[in-house]
């Protein structure tokens, strides 16, 4: 039962009680039952708004998410891991700026050049890579001839 028929409802049950307006008790019950007809009304409204509203998001949503399919097409987010992608070179690698403390993501290429510009403050962040292992030839860790002898 909508609230509409519910107002309704003590509507009829009132006149069928044969309740006096004219009475203090009357009135008070004639414009209770006004009030809750107008809020049952202005209620329905809205849910009729929000149900038109929903829907139209719905279809925004739909084609946003084609336009994100056409434009980045089979393209990874951060979140994915590509089983087909075995480029080590594509390898993503988290630096946090120690300035404004922004998460960054960076590939070899980017690791190679010895530094980058933090994209949120601009700060200057520099990649200065020793070999820290204890091995005898560290061409798999730096990926040149080492001098370590």
């Amino acid at each position: 039962m909508t609230i509409l028929e519910k107002v309704a409802y003590l509507r009829g049950l009132s006149e069928g009680l044969g309740i006096d307006e004219s009475s203090k008790e009357g009135r008070v019950l004639k414009a209770i039952i006004d009030v809750l007809d107008d809020i049952s009304l202005t209620v329905t409204d809205l849910e009729d708004d929000v149900a038109e509203l929903s829907d139209g998001l719905d279809e925004i949503d739909e084609d946003l998410g084609a336009l994100e399919e056409e434009f980045y097409g089979d393209e990874c987010d951060d979140e994915c891991s590509c089983e087909d992608d075995d480029d080590e070179d594509d390898e993503l690698y988290e630096v946090t700026c120690p300035a404004c403390g922004d998460s960054i993501y960076v590939n070899e290429e980017m690791l190679d050049e010895g530094f980058i510009h933090c994209p949120n403050c601009h700060e200057k962040l520099e990649f200065d890579f020793d070999c820290d292992c204890d091995c005898e030839d560290c061409d798999s860790c730096s990926g040149e001839e080492s001098d370590h002898e």
